[in-house]
């Protein structure tokens, strides 16, 4: 036999089928028509000449018998289709089976040489499917070198390969991997046995067996199940898995691979850990002892670079321990280090004593804490599950493996180490304390001064600040220093008259407007805003708040501070909430009488 890799063997099915028409089997003797179908003697399988989808092109395959929707499960001449219904299916005097176009034309696809028994049957290998069934074995006989895995159609109408192939890897831990031409696509992980039927992800009342062979002759992934059921691999990459439903007559699709962004292979870089349930964040995480390798990409939301180990940390020989991460996927074991006859703490001790180890892992969860996994190096495609997955120990070195939660921590560690570390912290603790304490004090302290400098917010006095307003120069020191006047911020007298609001003018006249205002501290203040067209210059408003600075009388409004910013002048005044004079000089006679006795009063 041709050692070269093929794929998907099983037993030939030919020897259990029989035919529905005037012929009772297919042997050397017989030929097979367009048109014939040959069906098992379970009746759950037929085979004959069929076209996909909406193709005219002809095709020797099998499928199941007596559904009203032909599911095709393997088809023989992939990729040399018969063009019209003149095909004929026979073995040659060889054992092969073979298609012709037409009787004595040359086969345009045979099988491999088959093996005859003692009776002159035959049987043969069924070659490139896209369909795993119940029985049927994916993986590589050592013995012949031949490799069985799976490969899509390019299309419903094309059963030729397509550009996805499914294969259970032997080399280092055997596991499931999905490829897109030659690179991962999707990473099963390892395979967990379920040798007594029950898989907790299946159907409760579905009877699932998973059966995984690893010895010197082969290694390879079976299954059995219940009901019909089916894997299927199709196109753009997703690996689907079906039952099928008698009553409905009909298959429903029962979960398909990959199916969110973790399940991605390296949808994080090395060393880190895919959590699909953070949505709202970046959906991976560093594993314990690592950090991002570039910060910059992970404040982006790209993980593709991964994490490396922690800078500083102290990996051999240092009071290094192992930390628990639960309910993953474990890492790619295509390079681990397989040795099933070590119990898990066994495993933990070799891989404290070789300082390369990164990692390790029972081999199986349905083993117990038996079997031993050990990861060097960069620990690769490692994603978090729910209520699933299996627990890695990952390295890290004394200071990690006290700041981790000590449920988590798997470690040894002497007495004197331990007490050195609690030390450590207590006195960190301490003296971040202190320095908060002390921060905490200046700043309070800042805030008080810088409030007992501030009369009202943002505002200062002229006796600080005059030399620096060009109009207010020439304003004598002494009255500067008796009257100290305060300098508004225009914004804050701006907040304090809603931007001067038409609603809160007061009135204007020759020189400009007079707005109502409320201050942060809900101190009502009259603003006379200076028009910019009044003609009323520097030399005038200096004036008015020289004059009106140095009057202080109870019967005179009150000057509460000025503002000058460009070609902005603004004078602050009380509020008077009875309005002006006017409005009691010029008002009827019984006002006025009334306003003379009360100013004998």
């Amino acid at each position: 036999m041709n050692t070269r890799t093929v794929s998907l063997h099983i037993l030939f099915l030919f020897l259990l089928l029989h035919l529905i028409d005037s012929l009772h089997t297919l042997d050397q003797n017989n030929t097979m028509k367009d048109g014939d179908v040959l069906i098992s003697q379970a009746r759950k399988f037929a085979l004959g000449f069929f076209s996909p989808g909406n193709s005219s092109l002809r095709y020797v395959g099998i499928w199941y018998y007596g559904q009203l929707e032909r599911t095709v499960v393997w088809v023989a001449n992939r990729e040399n289709p018969v063009n019209h219904t003149s095909g004929v299916l026979a073995f040659d005097h060889y054992g092969n089976l073979v298609i012709r176009d037409n009787i004595g034309d040359l086969p345009i696809w045979s099988t491999n040489i088959s093996s005859l028994t003692s009776n002159n049957s035959a049987t043969a290998q069924l070659l490139d499917s896209d369909t795993f069934l119940p029985s049927m074995k994916l993986g590589l006989d050592r013995r012949t070198g031949l490799n069985r895995f799976l490969t899509s159609w390019k299309s419903e109408d094309d059963p030729a390969p397509g550009s996805y192939s499914y294969r259970f890897e032997p080399t280092g831990y055997p596991q499931g991997f999905l490829y897109k031409g030659r690179a991962p696509y999707y990473r099963g992980g390892p395979t967990i046995q379920y040798p007594h039927g029950v898989d907790r992800a299946m159907p409760h009342d579905f009877n699932y067996i998973i059966r995984v062979v690893r010895n010197a002759t082969e290694v390879s992934i079976s299954y059995s199940a219940s009901t019909i059921s089916r894997y299927v691999l199709q196109e753009p990459g997703s690996l689907k898995y079906f039952m099928w439903h008698d009553e409905e007559q009909r298959w429903s699709e029962f979960g398909h691979y990959p199916k969110e962004q973790c399940d991605y292979y390296k949808n994080c870089g090395p060393n880190s850990n895919c959590d699909a349930n953070t949505a709202d964040q970046l959906d991976c995480t560093c594993l314990p002892g690592f950090e991002p390798t570039s910060p910059a990409e992970w404040y982006l939301r790209d993980g593709s670079g991964g994490c490396k180990r922690r800078r500083g940390a102290s990996m051999c020989q240092s009071g290094e321990g192992f930390v628990k991460v639960q309910g993953v996927k474990l890492p790619d074991t295509s390079t681990v280090h397989v040795n099933i006859s070590l119990s898990l703490k066994e495993c933990e001790q070799e891989c404290l004593r070789d300082c390369n180890c990164t990692a390790y892992s029972s081999a199986d969860k349905s083993m117990g804490e038996n079997g031993c996994l050990k990861w060097f190096g960069d620990i690769v495609d490692t994603r978090e599950f729910s209520n699933l997955g299996q627990d890695l120990y990952v390295r890290v070195d004394a200071i990690d493996l006290v700041l981790v939660p000590s449920f988590t921590a798997r470690h040894r560690k002497s007495t004197l180490v331990k007490k050195a570390m609690v030390a450590t912290i207590l006195v960190s603790a301490v003296v971040l304390l202190l320095l908060g304490s002390l921060i905490y004090c200046l700043r309070l302290k800042r805030k008080r001064d810088r409030n007992a400098r501030n009369h009202l917010s943002r505002v200062t006095t002229i006796s600080a600040y005059v030399d620096k307003i060009a109009c207010l120069k020439d304003l004598d020191s002494e009255g500067r220093r008796k009257t100290d006047i305060p300098v508004f911020d225009f914004g804050t007298i701006a907040v304090a008259t809603c931007n001067f609001s038409s609603a809160n003018e007061l009135g204007h006249g020759g020189f400009g407007s007079v707005y109502k205002g409320v201050m942060n501290d809900r101190t009502e203040i009259a603003v006379k805003r200076l028009s910019k067209y009044s003609g009323q210059g520097n030399e005038e408003f200096k004036n008015e708040v020289k004059l009106i600075a140095k009057l202080q009388h109870r019967n005179l409004v009150k000057i509460l501070g000025c503002c000058i910013e460009e070609d902005e002048k603004l004078i602050i005044y009380e509020y008077l909430p009875n309005k002006s004079l006017d409005s009691l000089l010029f008002v009827g006679t019984w006002h006025r009488s009334m306003l003379c006795k009360a100013s004998f009063l």
